[in-house]
């Protein structure tokens, strides 16, 4: 899945054309609305080689020295420069079952680098370079999971570590049997084009396609997340719809406290995550400005179905001079029946090796 640098208009122009007036900003301000409020309409850059989750080693320690972030950056440049040559076509096949390094299926499918862009350093807050996006718990990763978010993420990863064999492994031995390519609503959300793996909210980081883009009105905001083109629509001032309407995005709505928009977010539904329960998820979000007018973006997810404690983090988002082109998830979504077909083929072979009486 790439995004095809194409400018997408996705019904968008009627909430661009509605962007409120702007207030001229004085020196030392940034620019307002003709209501007061801080702009936020721009495109920005979440990209980052801060990792969500604190790596163990750093502990509670919330912060980089200037050394460490140094470090981070260069070993980022000589890994993209080396992994990023131009792949040899005269190459042999990758071996069955892939090389064994890290990638889909083994590394089978990764060329090269070039698509990749996480970033180019670790981000600061106040100057200050960052060991982590969550900042509470204090040891700066996700508090455990509850013992039933555990089950169900076990026997979800458990499937999708089997995955495709190249065999039709969940058929018996008599060529029967439901497996898990039955049903192309039966394939994850990311997998079928519906969202994208970044999240929805919050909105992570991700490998790749990290530019936002925020329009802003007096009645919505429009927050654009890059990555298969998911644009979330916050009602301002208003309250959220009854419980039982869920939506792939969530029910947003959103208020102003002082110069931070605070986004509020429910009615996920179910499909929207692999850790269970997500329907009762609760995400809070606050976005503000910083001097140098980038974002800086803070988040708070509870949802006590998978989560034992409530976790927060916050990170920058850059402001961006770049255009927000189209995601065109697998090149016109050809992968997704691909997938089906290849199921089917790998079923022939065992329904046709039982009806001849196991003889291969």
């Amino acid at each position: 899945m790439i995004s095809i640098r194409i400018c997408t208009q996705i019904g968008l122009v009627l909430l661009v054309a509605s962007t409120l007036a702007v207030a001229p900003a004085t020196a030392g301000e940034h620019k307002r609305t003709a209501a007061g409020r801080p702009d936020l309409s721009g495109t920005y850059d979440a990209a980052t080689l801060t990792p969500l989750q604190r790596p163990t080693a750093y502990g509670e320690n919330l912060y980089l020295t200037q050394e460490e972030a140094e470090k981070i950056a260069t070993e980022e440049r000589t890994r993209m420069a080396a992994s990023g040559s131009v792949s040899n076509p005269e190459r042999d096949a990758p071996p069955d079952g892939g090389d064994g390094s890290q990638g889909a299926s083994g590394n089978v499918g990764g060329y090269n680098t070039f698509w990749i862009d996480r970033g180019t350093d670790a981000f600061t807050v106040e100057g200050k370079f960052r060991t982590s996006i969550i900042i509470d718990p204090v040891n700066g990763r996700m508090p455990p999971m509850t013992p039933q978010a555990q089950a169900n993420q076990a026997s979800q990863f458990a499937e999708f570590a089997r995955g495709n064999d190249g065999t039709a492994w969940w058929l018996n031995e008599k060529g029967e049997g439901e497996g898990p390519f039955d049903n192309m609503e039966q394939r994850n959300s990311a997998e079928r084009c519906l969202l994208g793996f970044t999240g929805v909210a919050p909105v992570l980081p991700s490998l790749y396609n990290n530019f936002k883009r925020i329009v802003q009105t007096e009645d919505h905001v429009m927050i654009l997340i890059e990555m298969v083109h998911d644009a979330r629509i916050v009602r301002m001032n208003s309250e959220h719809l009854p419980a039982h309407v869920t939506k792939w995005l969530g029910d947003s709505i959103g208020w102003w406290e002082g110069d931070t928009l605070v986004v509020d977010t429910t009615n996920f539904r179910p499909e929207t995550s692999r850790r269970g329960s997500p329907e009762t998820n609760h995400v809070v979000e606050r976005f503000s400005l910083t001097e140098q007018g980038d974002v800086l973006y803070s988040f708070t997810v509870e949802n006590p179905g998978v989560w034992t404690a409530p976790w927060t983090g916050e990170y920058v988002w850059r402001s961006s001079d770049e255009q927000v082109f189209e995601y065109a998830c697998h090149e016109g979504n050809y992968a997704l029946g691909n997938i089906m077909r290849g199921a089917r083929l790998l079923e022939q072979d065992i329904i046709s090796t039982v009806g001849a009486g196991g003889q291969e």
